[in-house]
């Protein structure tokens, strides 16, 4: 391998570093903490006491799994988030119903 070539390969992983820190990775903790809040509302009723605010979380995790698959990690993370405060919400009104 010459000097060249050697260059090459390390720009090239300083590039995809950078790249990689700028999207902020795989949001594999935002998916989770997303489907545990769906879980939990699920598991005081929310499904029937909160319909609306479920199926809002429901959806919105939907769409985060579909831009996860797109490698759309940035807004995946964010849809997971706006999943997990809707879940969070439709428990709170579930709970409060009983």
């Amino acid at each position: 391998m010459n000097m060249f070539t050697s260059l090459r390969m390390s720009l090239t992983g300083i590039l995809l570093a950078v790249i990689m820190s700028a999207c902020g990775g795989l949001p594999v903790q935002e998916m989770s903490d997303a489907r545990q809040a769906l879980q939990a509302a699920a598991e005081v009723g929310a499904k029937e006491k909160a319909d609306t605010l479920y199926a809002e979380a429901d959806q919105l995790l939907e769409q985060a799994e579909t831009a996860l698959n797109g490698g759309e990690y940035k807004k995946a993370r964010e849809l997971a988030e706006m999943a997990k405060e809707k879940a969070i919400l439709a428990r709170k009104q579930a709970a409060d119903t009983q």
